[in-house]
């Protein structure tokens, strides 16, 4: 058995284009033109190109975007008051603060300070709580991708034994309430696995769906999956460079040797990483249709 390829690039390509003419909907019969903010404190490498990837984004599908980009010596009272500035301007639907933010700034803080409506991250606690409940206003954009891509890859959910590997408060966690869920693309029955696990062999084995947010490379091995299962690597590590110093990455996940017993699974890259971006449009154009009344 060689296993099928979920391409995270090509769904997330299916989504960018039905968004695309959604944007293109609101604007032409309402007048709507949903708008997202990007704030950025310090100078880091890696949240200077995410944020640069999600303003990119955002002119594709024609979504209005502002970029704020502040000096890595900004304080919390700076910072939370551009927040305020952003909760009351009807131009912004979703306001986005990349973490991780310098030291001196508490995170929590910033995180509670953004409007609810406006949280298209999915992160604040009554987005997290409404989400435990089953009503959701926005799910978080990494889980929501992860069950985009088994929904529109032919999954079953329902009734299936889903294992997920970690328990953060970014993957783990919510992927396990959205999947356990009473509803279409749901109805799992889930265990969530972690460092503390006894015999996490004897957990994954079982699973007709296998989550891994474990954050360790090639931490799951061929032997530790079953025969036809699906699996859903979030992990991405760089473990070295090519002769033209192209960085070689890989997931939680040993895909070589797993993609010859399961059935589907998603590569390292252009798995589940693209779908973060365009899940974090979904949920500002859905913050917009909220914010208008507009279904």
């Amino acid at each position: 058995m060689v296993a099928e390829i979920i391409s995270g690039n090509a769904i997330s390509k299916q989504i960018r284009e039905e968004l695309k003419q959604e944007v293109a909907r609101l604007k032409a019969n309402y007048n709507i033109v949903p708008g997202l903010a990007t704030v950025l404190v310090g100078e880091d490498p890696a949240s200077q190109t995410y944020v640069g990837s999600k303003v990119k984004t955002c002119n594709e599908l024609g979504i209005y975007s502002e970029r704020h980009d502040l000096s890595a010596d900004t304080d919390e009272q700076t910072l939370l008051a551009l927040i305020d500035r952003l909760n009351k301007d009807t131009k912004i639907n979703g306001i986005l603060v990349q973490l991780p933010l310098p030291k001196d700034i508490n995170e929590n803080n910033i995180l509670l300070a953004i409007d609810p409506k406006k949280d298209v991250d999915g992160f604040h606690p009554i987005n997290v709580g409404k989400l435990m409940i089953g009503e959701p206003d926005y799910l978080p954009c990494t889980p929501h991708g992860i069950q985009q891509l088994l929904v529109r890859s032919g999954v079953e959910t329902e009734g299936a034994d889903v294992v997920v590997v970690g328990r953060s408060n970014i993957v783990g966690k919510p992927v396990a309430n959205i999947l356990m869920q009473k509803r279409t693309g749901a109805n799992a029955t889930v265990t969530v696995c972690h460092t503390r696990t006894r015999d996490l062999y004897s957990h994954t084995k079982r699973a007709d769906i296998l989550i891994v947010a474990a954050g360790k490379p090639k931490e799951i091995t061929a032997e530790m999956v079953k025969e036809g299962s699906i699996v859903i690597d979030v992990g991405v590590h760089r473990i070295g460079k090519t002769k033209e110093g192209k960085n070689i990455l890989c997931g939680d996940v040993d895909f070589e040797s797993v993609k010859e017993k399961v059935k589907a699974i998603t590569p390292v890259p252009g798995g589940v990483g693209p779908m973060t971006i365009v899940m974090l449009m979904t949920n500002t154009v859905k913050s917009a249709k909220l914010a208008a009344g507009v279904v």
